[in-house]
């Protein structure tokens, strides 16, 4: 019995989906960083909504 569930692999796919999660959330985080301790979240928000309206960015 025991052997056959270490031979199981039915959850791989979740744990390798959890650690890519993981990864690219890092990646934002640390990509987003600059931005967030250079203003307050408004003024993020606000730089991002410039940003999608087609404006330029600043």
């Amino acid at each position: 019995m025991f052997k056959k569930f270490l031979k199981d692999e039915s959850g791989a796919h979740v744990v390798e989906y959890a650690l890519i999660i993981a990864i690219v959330s890092i990646a934002l985080l640390l990509a987003l960083q600059p931005l967030v301790t250079a203003a307050d979240f408004g003024t993020l928000v606000a730089r991002i909504v410039v940003c999608l309206s087609g404006s330029g960015c600043v």
